[in-house]
């Protein structure tokens, strides 16, 4: 958990968590118009995702292989 290339792995884990989480977010209000969008709560659902995928991949540090924030072990 203390090298440049787990937290790499990490955040790009958590910028994927965000935007799977707006585009879940927008599915579910039926449709998206960026002209009425929410942003403040957009960026709120957002960012509150990223930041559980961060906790989760520093959680779950050292259960797979070193210096990488999966729990699962590679073959």
């Amino acid at each position: 958990m203390f090298t440049a290339n787990f937290w790499k792995q990490a955040a790009e884990r958590a910028a994927k968590s965000a935007a799977q989480a707006l585009l879940g977010m927008w599915a579910l209000d039926g449709g998206f118009n960026i002209v009425d969008a929410d942003w403040p709560m957009a960026a709120g659902f957002a960012l509150g995702a990223a930041v559980l995928s961060l906790l989760t991949s520093m959680l779950t540090s050292g259960m797979g292989q070193p210096n990488d924030p999966s729990a699962v072990t590679k073959a």
